[in-house]
């Protein structure tokens, strides 16, 4: 499992949107990146979590973010999660685990006694030089967006 820190260039990630096309981390060079992995669609923490990012999308284009969401759900998944929640961000379905592998969010999880493997929901901050400045673990589902702006503004200060 890979181990990544505050300071590390961000893997190069490439993986197909909701609408099937090929969206790279080099697509996203001179920007600020919210890359953000979360377990499945249409579950209640990943709607919350969504949804709060939906909510507050201005706030976060304006100081020039790309949000980007990654699971491994299907590209069909997130089209219907898109439409149905309204969501104005890109979803990447990593079916293959190969950016989820990248970034060191697959692993084992336990749920009620049973263990088994999945996303651990993290989101990664990565400056517009491709260095990750922020890793938040277990991000709180809906203050999602306040967490980032207050760790980028604490970043700028």
């Amino acid at each position: 499992m890979v181990n990544l820190k505050e300071g590390d260039k961000a893997p190069v990630f490439k993986g197909k949107d909701q609408h099937g096309k090929t969206v790279s981390l080099t697509d996203l060079k001179g920007k600020r990146v919210v890359l953000y992995f979360y377990p499945k669609d249409m579950t209640p923490g990943c709607t919350a979590q969504a949804c709060n990012l939906r909510d507050n999308y201005s706030a976060l284009t304006k100081k020039g973010y790309e949000v980007i969401g990654v699971s491994t759900d299907s590209e069909q998944s997130h089209l219907k999660f898109i439409e149905k929640y309204e969501l104005p961000f890109t979803l990447l379905a990593d079916d293959d685990h190969k950016i989820v592998n990248q970034y060191g969010v697959w692993g084992e999880k336990q749920m009620m006694g049973r263990k088994y493997d999945g996303i651990h929901r993290t989101t990664f901050l990565i400056n517009e030089k491709g260095v990750i400045d922020h890793i938040i673990k277990k991000p709180d589902t809906k203050n999602h967006t306040e967490e980032i702006l207050e760790l980028w503004s604490r970043k700028e200060a």
